[in-house]
């Protein structure tokens, strides 16, 4: 898949710590064909994945536990979001001082943290404030996952390496949802099976964190030492040498922001993105709309692993798409294809929540649709987005500008959740007191549904639209890019 492994083969690792050689040796170790840092690095986005999807399956159980309805759900993803968003660029200025294995690591131990607290809370703001930390770990990760990615492959395949790490990332997603949504409806011990799970899956984010920080080697700073001829190093090593004051990180971090910002095609992308993402965010309502109309546990968490299933194969094939579209449209390519999946989602989302009838008899019917709609909705993040942040900035740059694209689409993004409460009970009668706990509810279904459509169809359009300058404007980006990156491997 164009993975850049020459540099694994090449660098032998002599040990100046405690750790064993062989624990060194295993740093470079493949797995047929893929380094073992790949592989824990897509463990890391397993986990990141269901950790996002743990609180949205058991909406629900919460509400019931805190009696909280849907604007006070809401409000706990807006928390968490909008500290994701605000602290995403504090990765982009760790990684300039720290190589991005500590960092992931970090981050990886922040959010588990968090996870666990939240299973252990018994009260709403408690609930809320390690919903905000929680925010804060990912907002660590999530754009040193990407630079990571982006740093592995090369141009022709980085469509699929993205759709690879989604793919994997949406599998985890679907195994935390449906692990959560099927253990809410036991007690284990004389605690609810929704708490359990938070704590299960803390343990879980823990290992893969202590895993990422033992066996993870940054590519960037492997491919250096290739460059340097194969000069034998270990950790310490990959970490760059320069002695970094507090004035010198402020000011290197201080330059790549400008040097982003600048970037006519990151301004495009976080636009759309900003919209663009309103109606993901949206659905974090889907397994509460499914219980509602009257799907038990089980049933609506067979639903959404249809739709988690569509999204991660339409993740993939989209990145794959892209990579050959690129290949015979070089400047154009990639962005018809984020233009086709951002319209796909508003037929989708008129037929799901406005056609099919709300009943448990419409099963089939949910399941084609939502399946279907994973796999043409889903391919902005890796056949564009992804793709084209990395062409368009210095390799140097690039978790800079994976940071801010998260800072600006999380912080916007984050009002979309607590839109659609507000909109279903002060403009469509969504009353939680009306609410069955085992057959649910008809009437507030319709409700949430109409908060849902107006979320959705509205920022597919508008996301779809604003794709379009960049047919103008991504060319001249790129070669500014290219020209900048030779000029400093000229001086290196």
């Amino acid at each position: 898949m164009g993975l850049r492994t020459s540099g694994f083969r090449r660098v032998v690792f002599r040990s100046k710590t405690l750790l064993p050689r062989r624990l060194d040796a295993m740093r470079t170790r493949k797995y047929f064909g893929i380094s073992l840092s790949l592989i824990i690095i897509n463990l890391a986005a397993i986990m990141e994945r269901a950790d996002e999807n743990l609180l949205p399956a058991v909406y629900k159980e919460v509400s019931e536990a805190f009696r909280a309805g849907p604007s006070d759900l809401g409000y706990l993803t807006f928390v968490r979001n909008f500290v994701q968003g605000l602290a995403s660029p504090l990765a982009g200025i760790l990684v300039i001082n720290y190589d991005r294995p500590t960092v992931l690591a970090m981050g990886t131990m922040c959010w588990a943290l968090s996870t666990a607290a939240v299973g252990a809370s018994h009260q709403f703001m408690q609930v809320a404030f390690w919903r905000a930390v929680n925010g804060f770990g990912l907002a660590i990760v999530i754009p040193a996952l990407q630079s990571f990615i982006a740093d592995s492959y090369l141009d022709g395949v980085r469509g699929a390496g993205f759709g690879f790490l989604n793919l994997v990332g949406t599998l985890g997603g679907i195994g935390g949802g449906v692990l959560a949504t099927v253990m809410a409806g036991y007690e284990f011990w004389g605690i609810p099976g929704w708490r359990c799970a938070f704590m299960m899956m803390a343990t879980l984010s823990c290992l893969i964190g202590f895993l990422v920080f033992l066996f993870v080697v940054d590519p960037r700073k492997t491919i250096t030492i290739d460059r340097d001829y194969g000069e034998n190093t270990d950790r310490d090593d990959l970490v760059d040498k320069r002695n970094f004051s507090s004035g010198s990180v402020w000011l290197e971090s201080w330059t790549a922001m400008k040097a982003v910002m600048k970037v006519q095609t990151f301004q495009i992308i976080v636009l759309q993105g900003i919209v663009g993402s309103l109606p993901w965010t949206a659905m974090v309502f889907f397994t509460m709309w499914f219980e509602l109309i009257g799907f038990d546990h089980n049933g609506a968490a067979a639903l959404l692993s249809l739709f988690a299933a569509g999204c991660a194969m339409g993740s993939f094939f989209g990145g794959v798409i892209a990579d050959k579209m690129s290949q015979i449209y070089p400047h154009s390519g990639r962005i018809m294809c984020a233009q086709f999946s951002a319209f796909m989602g508003i037929p989708f989302s008129w037929f799901l929540l406005t056609v099919i009838p709300q009943s448990v008899s419409s099963y089939s019917t949910f399941a084609a649709t939502l399946f279907l709609m994973g796999l043409t909705i889903s391919w902005n993040a890796t056949a564009a987005n992804g793709p084209m942040f990395a062409e368009v900035v210095p390799a140097k740059h690039r978790t800079m500008i994976y940071a801010f694209d998260r800072a600006f689409e999380g912080s916007f993004s984050s009002f979309a959740a607590p839109i659609v409460g507000i909109l279903s009970e002060k403009i469509y009668g969504y009353d939680s007191k009306s609410v069955d706990p085992v057959f649910g509810s008809p009437r507030e279904a319709m409700a949430l549904s109409k908060g849902l459509f107006t979320m959705m169809s509205v920022p597919f359009g508008l996301c779809c639209l604003f794709y379009t300058p960049l047919y103008l404007i991504f060319k001249k980006d790129r070669e500014n890019a290219r020209m900048a990156s030779a000029k400093e491997e000229e001086m290196m």
